[in-house]
């Protein structure tokens, strides 16, 4: 096996948790979407379906209130654009716990159990923007948890990539942390260890197959038929390969005993040809196999805490790692199961609990109307919809990439038209759509009609929007 391949299966990983018997497996609820469901059904969802732990990426406090009294486990986010303020600023931090933290903690209160400081903050992609403020930011806040006197039931975490770490062959028993961050790691998990915190780290095997068209495709499931070997050991699956890297990254790093907590897993179900419901449902039926046997890892026997990735697909998500950002949800948009799911990993398949009380936008669509004939108006205004909504199922190999051109408009019109609400002035496009009452969807390709969104939840979910600017504006002001 080649070292390119180690690459693609070792160093790539990339918005709460399902749980079937075990109370280690969590989900992350994203809230990167045009039309969030109210904060009460998404946390009816989770109890109908036995979710024991949930991931946040901010700290919205309708989202955070609503949990409260549940006994679900929570994990607060911090966004990358804030942790400049707080590696500077220890009194903000403070605040920041105060509002956030101790202020749920009341009796029949939220149970927090983690502060997530930054998402991912040593991306190579992101060219060292927060490799100096990352750390100074989790430690303000774990400073201020133990001041407030819950330094020992809520830890200070930091998800990361599986990027930071790296072989320098192709055997998960030459990892060490990347060259360029190693001294900045080797300082994080000792602070991690002296606060008895875990290792947070998002492994991804299905990028591996989207980033290596020669990566094999078995490897990148739990069904065998590609291996590895490495010393005494073999690996055949890159989930189990690239947590041991992690394993042997830290023990490099004088942490050998750190736990570790897989804060983000999944597998697309659109936007690209491997990313589809049947490779989807296999891979999670692997992996539910995996963590119920209790076996762990060759390095790590034993359960394996996990937060699959993720509650929803969001439509608004940012596309510029593949198109297939936009579905990495267990439920569709509208809290619909997208298939049964076995997460017993005893052969139990089982639909999930879909959301109640969803209600949605009328039974009407956006459509190319039959009397357009100029073309190059159609190419624009189809490119236009697509650059205002989401077009990724029309992604080559994807859901709806064998739509007929004319019927590829009429889905992008939709799209725009559903995203704003249905307003009629959303289907103009210059004269070219027509709003229609007979469902165009075909049987691959399903043209959506919205949800409907209360004020109080499109207010509460643009919180974390408003509190980065105003962090932002605040750190201007204070430099």
């Amino acid at each position: 096996m080649s070292a390119t391949w180690v690459i693609a299966l070792i160093l790539v990983a990339t918005s709460v948790n399902v749980v079937a018997d075990t109370n280690d497996l969590g989900v992350n609820w994203g809230t990167l979407t045009s039309h969030p469901i109210d904060p009460k059904i998404v946390v009816q969802l989770l109890n109908d379906n036995g979710f024991k732990k949930v991931k946040l990426f901010d700290s919205d406090p309708r989202m955070v209130a609503f949990l409260a009294g549940t006994g679900i486990e929570v994990m607060l986010g911090i966004p990358n654009d804030q942790l400049e303020f707080l590696s500077i600023d220890y009194e903000y931090a403070k605040e920041w716990v105060q509002e956030n933290c101790t202020s749920h903690l009341r009796h029949g209160g939220v149970n927090i159990k983690y502060v997530a400081v930054g998402n991912e903050p040593f991306l190579t992609s992101y060219k060292g923007r927060f490799t100096k403020t990352a750390f100074p930011a989790m430690k303000n806040i774990q400073r201020a948890l133990n001041e407030e006197g819950v330094g020992k039931k809520i830890k200070a975490v930091m998800p990361l990539n599986a990027d930071v770490y790296e072989s320098r062959s192709d055997k998960p028993s030459d990892g060490v942390f990347r060259s360029d961050i190693r001294d900045l790691m080797n300082k994080i998990v000792r602070f991690l260890k002296d606060n008895n915190s875990p290792f947070v780290v998002n492994i991804y095997p299905f990028l591996s197959l989207y980033l290596n068209s020669d990566f094999p495709s078995d490897f990148a499931f739990f069904d065998g038929g590609y291996a590895i070997q490495d010393k005494n050991v073999q690996y055949t699956n890159v989930f189990e390969a690239n947590f041991d890297t992690l394993v042997y990254a830290l023990k490099n790093a004088g942490t050998p005993n750190l736990s570790i907590i897989v804060g983000e897993i999944g597998w697309p179900t659109d936007g690209h040809k491997s990313a589809n419901k049947g490779n989807a449902k296999k891979f999670y039926d692997g992996l539910f196999r995996v963590l119920a046997s209790d076996k762990g890892t060759p390095l790590r026997p034993g359960e394996i805490e996990v937060y699959l990735f993720g509650l929803f697909d969001e439509d608004t998500k940012s596309i510029e790692p593949g198109k297939f950002e936009r579905h990495w949800g267990i439920f569709d948009f509208d809290g619909k199961p997208k298939f049964a799911m076995d997460m017993s990993g005893n052969g139990a398949h089982k639909e999930l609990v879909g959301a109640k009380g969803v209600n949605y936008l009328p039974k009407q669509w956006c459509v190319l109307a039959s009397y357009a004939t100029d073309q190059n108006l159609i190419d624009d205004r189809t490119s236009w919809a697509c650059s205002k909504s989401d077009c990724t199922a029309l992604q080559d190999g994807a859901s709806c990439s064998s739509l007929e051109p004319k019927r590829k408009t009429s889905y992008a019109f939709n799209s725009y038209y559903q995203m704003n609400d249905q307003h009629e002035e959303a289907c103009d496009f210059e004269g070219l759509g027509m709003i229609v009452n007979q469902n165009p969807s075909t049987n691959s390709c399903k043209f959506s009609t919205q949800i409907e969104v209360d004020g109080a939840t499109r207010l509460s979910f643009a919180y974390g929007a408003i509190a980065s600017l105003v962090s932002s504006v605040t750190l201007f002001n204070l430099l």
